[in-house]
């Protein structure tokens, strides 16, 4: 994570969503799919209701909101002092931008598309250059382009090529799993943050094991006993 931080720092956007899934352990579409609308500073909470998914095919827009993946997906994450200090320079920053870019400065609104039918078949992202219906996007580039997931390609290239790095940003989501297992929370708190209905999932596809952690296991049993010390 410092490596990764330490040759991001100038991108600002790309180190705020990397953040942001290291300390939330959301998914990458639910990360990108974020308005400031979904997180409460005061109370420090982010609200995760949506994920964004691309359609490269469409004449309408490329980038779409959709429902989270599972019902038990609607939750609420809370938000530590570091990510709080995090989002709150960003949006500082972010404020800035729109001031200087101005009339420039892309804004956006969801719009509803139906089928011939009259049908309600998806919401578009699309730019828009009124205030009506206007949704504040966080993750964009300078100017207010919201380009989704497409944020991360280009430094994930950099992180495997040239960092040698062997990681996905979705990865970021077992990570954090396992260090906060690691470090004594339950797992059934951990499925709750990660919103998954089964703790078993989390156990299966979210918890990984290394052989330091295997050894520590048995150092950590023979610690808490601790009563053959005066015996043998």
């Amino acid at each position: 994570m410092q490596r990764i931080v330490r040759r991001f720092r100038n991108n600002k956007t790309f180190i705020c969503a990397f953040l942001t899934a290291c300390y939330t352990g959301m998914r990458t579409g639910e990360v990108f799919a974020l308005t400031w609308d979904d997180i409460d500073l005061e109370k420090r909470i982010i609200k995760i209701t949506k994920t964004v998914y691309a359609k490269d095919g469409s004449e309408i827009a490329r980038w779409y909101i959709g429902s989270t993946k599972t019902e038990s997906s609607y939750r609420e994450v809370y938000i530590c002092d570091t990510l709080y200090s995090i989002l709150l320079n960003y949006k500082d920053e972010q404020n800035k931008k729109k001031k200087e870019y101005g009339s420039m400065y892309k804004n956006y609104t969801i719009e509803k598309i139906k089928n011939r039918y009259g049908k309600l078949v998806d919401y578009a992202i699309i730019e828009s250059k009124t205030k009506r219906n206007r949704i504040n996007m966080i993750f964009t580039r300078k100017d207010g382009r919201y380009s989704g997931t497409d944020v991360i390609k280009y430094p994930f290239k950099i992180i495997r090529n040239e960092l040698g790095i062997k990681a996905r940003f979705y990865d970021l989501r077992g990570s954090f799993a396992t260090t906060s297992l690691r470090n004594g929370c339950e797992i059934k708190d951990i499925a709750e943050v990660l919103g998954h209905k089964r703790i078993e999932t989390t156990e299966k596809y979210y918890i990984s094991s290394t052989e330091k952690d295997k050894r520590q296991v048995t150092k950590s049993f023979e610690k808490s006993l601790n009563i053959f010390n005066n015996i043998i």
